[in-house]
């Protein structure tokens, strides 16, 4: 492999930013502990839900964005989130 092309590319989960893009509203809209291990347990929880997107191109990247814009992948997203609130609420790993 040459290793100039092994710096000109990454690979990418994109699930990792769509979850990261509805946990706030769905952490503010459950009411539920915001500190920094219960977020981490709850991004978790849903990302093992999900199926993983990766992408390694920005064309790739754009493509997969818009096809986890759906309604059922929304939904599909806010439901891992939702549930991985509701497990952290009822046990909590922080101190």
């Amino acid at each position: 492999m040459n290793k100039d092309s092994e710096n000109k590319y990454t690979v990418k989960n994109v699930s990792e930013d769509l979850v990261d893009f509805y946990l706030d509203e769905c952490l503010a809209r459950h009411g539920t502990c915001s500190c920094a291990r219960c977020v981490a347990d709850i991004r978790a929880y849903a990302l093992n839900q999900l199926p993983p997107r990766y992408v390694v191109s920005s064309a790739g990247n754009a493509f997969a964005r818009a096809r986890a814009m759906s309604t059922q992948a929304k939904a599909d997203i806010i439901s891992s989130i939702t549930a991985g609130i509701n497990l952290v609420k009822q046990n909590p790993r922080h101190d």
